[in-house]
This record gives C-alpha cells, structure tokens and sequence, in this order.
C-alpha cells in the first residue's frame, strides 16, 4: 500500500491528538483523580500509536506505546499522578510532536527519545523518575498482566465492572470475531481500518489477540473484540464488511454473566486477551448516562466534513481575485456603453460573485483556537521557570481570522504573554503583600468587532510604571525630557514598543534582553492591525491587538493624485473632508488642520509620491482623516474617485522597501493602483 497518499491526513490528525494530549494532561493537572480526563489522553495516544504503526513511522508508535502504558498505570490505579510524572509525559509529548513536525518537513520521524523513554519504564514500574524511589499508589491493585489467567485472556476487575455499568445505561456487549482473507497482504491495515469502524459506533473494550500484537501483524488471520454499543448485530456486521480484504464477520452477544459463571466453574473462555483498545469513551458514557447515544450519534456529522489542503484553498482565493479584477472591468465596461441588458447582466454576476466571495472567504477562516492552543503549555512552564503562580484564562477561542492572519499572529502572541508572565504577573510573596491572591492571572480573549477581530491580553499583575518607563525612554534618547512631561499615560506605555527598549533590571531567559515588544508592533503593523496598551500601576495591564478579518480583498477609497490613482483601506480612514486653503495653520514647522477640536498634521500625498504637479490648486483642498491607534493625519489628495472592494496584490521582492505602499491593485479599467500604507505615514 502506497501510504505517501494518506501523509497529510496523518500529519494533521497526528497534531490534532497531540493537541488534545496536551490539553487534558494539563486538565487531569488540575484534577489528578478524574479517571475520564486519563481515558480521554489514553484514547488519543492509543489512536496515535495505531496511525503511526499503519503508517510505517516504529519510532513515533514506540514511544506513544511507552506513554500509554503510563496513562494505562494511572486509569488501572496503578500510578498516583503527580506534577514530576506529568513533567515526563509532557516531554514525551514534546518528542512526539517533534516527530510529527520532522516528518511533515519530508523526515524520516526518528529521534533519540532513550532518555525519556528510560524515565517512562521508571513510572510504569512504579519509581520516581528523578530519584528511583518507590512511589506506587497505596489502593494499587495486583499486576494483572503477570498472571497467566490474564494472558489466558481474563477480564479484569475493572473492565467487568464497565461492561456491567454500561448495560445499566442501556448498552449492549458483542463478541465480534473478523476473519480476514487468506490473501490479506497488508493486516495490520486492515485491522486499523476495522478498529476505526468499531471506534466510531461503540467503545472497544477487549482484542484478542492484543491491540500491539494486532498492529504489529502477529497473528494470523482472525481477530476477536468485544464492543459495547447501542448499534444492533446486524449493522455491525455491515459497517465491517465494507472494509475490504475481510472473509467473514461473526458478531455474537456478550453475556457478563454466563462469562463470570464461566470463570466462576472455571471453565475459562479464552475469546479476550489483555490490550484495552479503548475504554475511555465508555466509562464516560457511564459517567454522564444518555449523552453517550448523542455522542455516538455525533460521530455521522464529522462524515459531513472533508479536509482541503490549504493549497487548493490558495489557488481557489487566486483565481477569485482574478475574477474579482475582471468584475470590477465589466462594471467600468457597462456604465461606459450605458447598454441596459450588459447592465442587468453584470449587476447579476456581481451579486452572485459577492455571495461567492463570502463563501470563499468564510472557507479560509480558521478559529484562533489553532493559535490558543499552545499557551497553556507555555504558562505552565514559564510559572514553574519563575517561581510563580500563574492561571491562563481563554475566552473567545472559536472566534475566526483568515488563515493567512492566522499565520503571522502567533509570535507577536508569544512575546506578550511572556511579558505578562515575567513583567506583569508578581511573585506569590509579592502579591500577598500587596493584599492579592497569590495566584495571579492572564486573560487571553479574542472577539469580533466590525470588519476587525480583536486580541486582549489581560493580566492582574504589578501594571506599568509611568515614571520608569519614561526615565528609561529619556536615558535611550527616545523621547526629549520637554515632549515626555507632555505625554499622556497611553503614550507614554506605548514607549515600550520601541525597537530595544526594556524595563527589566535584569536580564532572564523569559525577557529583559530589549527584544520582543517591538517585533509585536512591526508585525501587527504589517497585518494593517494595530497595538494598545491600557495599564493601571499596581493593578494590571490589558494589550489589546486589533486585526482584519481578511488581507486578500479589501474595502478602499480611491483617490486621485494628478492622473495617479491610489487607494487608501477604509479600515484606516475616519473621515473624508474639503478644507480652504486658509483653513491651514503652522505648528512647529507642519502644516496642520483643526479637526473636531484635535490639532491633525496634513500629509501632502503629491509631495511624498514625488507626483509631477500639473494643474495648480484652486484653494480647496481634498483630505482623507486616517488614524494609526491613537494619531491621525490628513492626507491631502487631489479628488475622490469612490469606495470600492480590491484584490491586494504583492509588489514582489524587488520593491517591498517602496516607501508607504504596502501593494497594488488592478482596477476595472486595466489601470494599476497602488495602496498606500497609512501607518507609514503617521509619526
């Protein structure tokens, strides 16, 4: 079997189960006796470990075995949960991820994981991974795979105890026995495949012979399971003879009964050997009664859902933006002929091209969640490197951005919230004696707004000082003395965006090496987004980051330079407005407007862009108010030709330094336009 057609989709639900690892180790953290959230990590790892053997990958399917018999320890009672054997399956985790990460970069998946895995054999065993100790819990039971009953294939105590549990919520157990095709070449696929049947309509409770012995192809050509379902034999049967290459399927009731009565006269049944498939789901059907049903109901809607690999997407986005630029012709094509049928036409596939649009663009947006997801790792270890107390709290984590925004926000992302961390949040001692819970939090939230998507990073901590941020701004010559006292708080915090400008009084490996704010701003910036920051001293500290929904096609008012044609986003204008000549006064050698009682430097676009000046001013003035955070500017143009939806389009690496224009456009009549960078042009 060809598996190279299959790498995709493994590498994205590889990252997807690591994602939901790493999600509940922090959860069962949090909760170290909720058996539900083990089941749940269990089940991820144990999908993991089929995937990676299935596809060829021995080095990723070992160590995800070696992690599962630790999670298998903790469900079995076996392993008492604490932070130094989470730090361990953390790690794992870690190399897994880098395996992962190595075969989507077209690598083999190999790793030196000795290290861990020696740390893993150490809890498995019961000892301490960093000093041997014994560390078994006290309620531990007896090692049941040592016994030759088991290897004989004996239900364990637990294991009867959900079957029993299950039928109480209405359940039913099968024993299922697959016989594969005598001229099978690839067994262990098809096993996977059948698995992946069962997993999807019920809970697999017991395999003989054992799931590794399965994956592994040892065994010959039939395989039994007991499943716990509310689906009827006679579906089962269907649901896996649809795998290909299977000769027979016999799918029998399981009784608990007659099976306990058996061993009871000792009439051992020998159908089930040791490997737990997966009984995570199962125990928590028990736990929350109905929702069992609704949740193997729940699985036919995910059959609804493809995955598109973004390159299609990307091609698709392209060839609309083509189309975009050819609707926008037609528009200028039918108001000049002024023929009534072309109109009615055009005003149609323009409808029907803007529905297109919306469909297209919603296809692209992906939730932040995919961003999200990685901090509460983060935080965690950042408070355990600081000694410090720290709760992450998200909120808004379905909200969606385009994908290509989605791509660049991360870092910006990273380096706030390890300001937080190490600026913001105090020590414990610190915050006790300032009369606050010793444990400090960070809120990470994101929501819609308009045509803009909103990022805040909140945090209860120390707050930024006025005074020192100011005294170190006048020290690096970023401000004067006589312009710092006139500032405002706001800006005086927005100081810190500076390039090299750190507070810290000492340098750490969390921050205070004067990087990191300003690449926060630089990037922001390069998404037409923008950074403020809001701050009380002493209690805490909010950055907001403001984004777009989408950088591909975008809402502009176009104006005219001469015969120049230039477009300015509307995310960045205010208003548009005529001034008199003799409505412009002087300020420190600007030229400046009174707009709404604010003092607004004028920007002369025709001065900046070095436009030839054919016709002289009439004494009016056309200017578009645009506004970068908190600073505005007027940029005086010639005329308004009108708002219109444009397809942004890359200058390309020979002119990505032209000076306030962040692309270009091709409008209706053949003509380019470029955009300018408003954010450039406000100091």
């Amino acid at each position: 079997m060809d598996t190279n057609q299959y790498l995709e989709m493994f590498i994205d639900e590889s990252k997807e189960h690591l994602q939901a690892i790493n999600e509940n180790l922090l959860a069962l953290e949090n909760d170290p006796n909720d058996m539900n959230i083990v089941n749940e990590v269990f089940r991820s790892a144990h999908t993991l470990k089929g995937m990676s053997a299935t596809m060829g990958y021995e080095d990723l399917a070992n160590l995800t075995h070696k992690m599962e018999n630790v999670l298998d320890g903790i469900r079995n009672h076996k392993i008492s949960v604490n932070s130094d054997i989470l730090d361990v399956v953390f790690s794992s985790v870690d190399d897994l991820e880098a395996m992962v990460n190595d075969i989507a970069s077209g690598g083999d998946g190999k790793r030196d994981v000795s290290e861990v895995v020696q740390k893993l054999l150490l809890i498995e065993k019961g000892e301490d991974p960093k000093s041997g100790t014994v560390k078994i819990a006290t309620e531990a039971k007896k090692e049941v795979g040592n016994t030759g009953n088991d290897r004989m294939g004996i239900l364990d105590e637990f294991e009867i105890t959900v079957l029993e549990q299950s039928k109480e919520q209405g359940f039913d157990s099968y024993h299922i026995t697959v016989k594969l095709r005598d001229d099978c070449l690839l067994r262990g696929a098809r096993v996977f495949m059948v698995f992946e049947i069962l997993e999807q309509i019920g809970e697999v409770i017991k395999a003989n012979p054992s799931v590794e012995d399965l994956e592994e192809e040892r065994f010959d050509y039939e395989f039994s399971v007991v499943l716990v379902t509310k689906e009827n034999a006679e579906d089962i049967e269907k649901r896996i003879m649809k795998v290909s290459e299977i000769e027979n399927v016999i799918v029998n009731v399981f009784s608990i009964e007659e099976y306990k009565q058996d061993q009871n006269s000792k009439n051992e049944n020998n159908l089930i050997v040791e490997e737990n498939a997966s009984s995570s789901a199962t125990q928590e059907t028990n736990s929350k009664g109905e929702s069992g049903k609704e949740k193997i109901k729940g699985q036919n809607v995910s059959n609804k859902t493809i995955r598109v690999n973004i390159e299609r997407l990307d091609i698709l986005m392209n060839l609309f933006e083509e189309l975009v630029i050819d609707r926008g012709r037609l528009e200028q094509i039918s108001n000049d002929l002024n023929n009534a049928e072309l109109h009615e036409t055009v005003e149609r596939m323009s409808r029907i091209s803007g529905d297109l649009q919306n469909i297209i663009l919603n296809m692209r947006m992906v939730p932040v969640e995919q961003v999200f997801n990685r901090f509460p790792r983060m935080v965690r270890q950042l408070a355990r490197d600081l000694n410090k107390k720290i709760n992450l709290e998200i909120i808004g984590a379905e909200t969606e951005l385009d994908r290509t925004v989605i791509d660049e926000i991360g870092d910006p992302l990273v380096h706030l919230i390890r300001n937080a961390l190490d600026h913001g949040i105090e020590t414990p001692e610190e915050r006790i004696a300032k009369g606050k819970p010793e444990e400090g939090t960070v809120v990470l939230k994101a929501y819609h707004s308009g045509n803009h998507v909103f990022i805040e990073i909140e945090d209860d901590g120390a707050g930024i000082n006025r005074d020192k941020v100011l005294k170190k701004a006048i020290e690096r010559g970023v401000v004067t003395a006589e312009a710092g006292a006139n500032m405002t708080d706001k800006q005086v915090y927005e100081l810190i965006l500076a390039s090299g400008f750190s507070t810290a009084d000492k340098i750490s490996d969390v921050s205070g090496r004067g990087v990191g704010l300003d690449v926060v701003k630089s990037t922001i910036e390069s998404l037409s987004g923008s950074v403020s920051i809001e701050s009380r001293f002493g209690h805490g500290s909010i950055f907001s980051i403001q984004l777009p929904l989408t950088l591909s096609i975008i809402s502009v008012m176009l104006i005219e330079i001469q015969e120049e044609k230039y477009a300015i986003p509307l995310s960045s204008i205010i208003e548009t407005a005529i001034i008199k000549k003799q409505d412009i006064l002087n300020a420190h050698n600007q030229k400046v407007i009174d707009f709404r009682g604010k003092v607004v430097p004028l920007v002369f676009l025709k001065e900046i862009f070095e436009v030839p000046v054919v016709n002289e001013e009439d004494g009016l003035y056309s200017v578009v108010i645009v506004r970068k955070g908190e600073k505005m500017a007027g940029l005086v143009v010639d005329s308004f030709i009108g708002q219109q939806e444009i397809v942004l389009k890359s200058l390309g690496n020979y002119l990505n330094s032209a000076f306030a224009i962040s692309g270009a456009t091709i409008l209706g009549n053949g003509q380019v336009a470029l955009i300018i960078d408003c954010n450039a042009l406000i100091k």
